[in-house]
């Protein structure tokens, strides 16, 4: 089976002000994602931001702007949409239930909602709460119940994404309770700070936690990326590169673009034998409608 490389452009994170390469524009992240598919990503996983300042942003019009964009684009590629925005809390620590400057939580409904109105082939679920820098990344069962009926109604593929053991836990039982979408695949975020490490161990734990012929990923953030691009591929799995997740190209040299860092995991994944996933290819292996 080819492997499927995802590409995360931008990603949520306050960083665009120190680095001035980062996507932050509609027109930027989806010239970001189109680069991408030429070099190689079968998938583009897909961010906001606003134009004015570069934050991270939840608001439709931007999703709508980068959504149509890519799909009037002469570039095949298959555009998976975040729904993890608006899960950041950050305490209070002198007020009892305050939220302090930095968060973003938000309800359910908002968080899918662009989900529901632009119906991607794919868009990703978080399944667990998270230690996050200052704060955590909130996402309890219920909350997760109820994004994950919005995914059902709008016909994407969940991404379930995996930042711990419990949060795999979870996601199984959820889905043996009928809580998930039909349609899923497991996506193990390794190496985030308070989170499962990206270490071979981890991989395999995954790998043989999961049932048997699961569709899954993994990726690796920060210095972790390439290594995990050629641990995952080694135990079977499909991986994901992209600016979201590191900006450094090697030890020192940031990258200029995603498709570098796509580029360079292609690169990975051919010296090792193996061979990239066309979007088509893609479609096929996961269960998408042909376009």
């Amino acid at each position: 089976m080819k492997t499927i490389l995802t590409c995360a452009v931008t990603g949520g994170d306050d960083v665009a002000s120190r680095y001035p390469q980062l996507p932050v524009t509609p027109e930027q992240i989806a010239n970001a994602a189109i680069d991408a598919a030429k070099a190689g990503a079968a998938i583009v996983h897909i961010h906001v931001r606003d134009p004015e300042t570069g934050k991270p942003s939840m608001e439709l019009n931007l999703y709508r702007d980068v959504v149509d964009r890519i799909r009037s684009s002469s570039t095949d590629v298959v555009i998976n949409l975040t729904t993890g925005p608006g899960a950041r809390f950050v305490p209070d620590t002198e007020k009892t239930n305050g939220f302090a400057a930095g968060s973003n939580v938000r309800t359910p409904a908002e968080r899918v909602r662009h989900i529901v109105e632009l119906k991607p082939e794919i868009c990703s679920l978080d399944m667990g709460s998270l230690n996050f820098g200052r704060g955590a990344l909130i996402n309890t069962p219920t909350q997760i119940e109820i994004i994950a009926e919005g995914v059902r109604q709008s016909g994407a593929l969940a991404e379930l994404e995996i930042f711990d053991t419990g949060h795999l836990a979870l996601a199984l039982k959820m889905q043996a309770d009928g809580k998930l979408p039909e349609k899923y695949f497991f996506q193990f975020a390794l190496g985030v700070p308070w989170g499962a490490p990206a270490s071979p161990e981890m991989i395999t734990y995954f790998k043989n936690a999961v049932p048997a012929n699961a569709l899954w990923a993994a990726f690796g953030v920060g210095r972790q990326e390439f290594p995990a691009v050629a641990m995952t591929y080694l135990s079977g799995g499909h991986i994901r590169v992209g600016m979201e997740d590191n900006l450094f190209l090697e030890k020192g040299k940031e990258a200029q673009s995603n498709a570098q860092l796509v580029e360079k995991a292609g690169q990975i994944v051919r010296l090792l034998g193996g061979e990239l996933a066309t979007p088509a290819e893609a479609r096929e292996i996961m269960g998408l409608r042909q376009q």
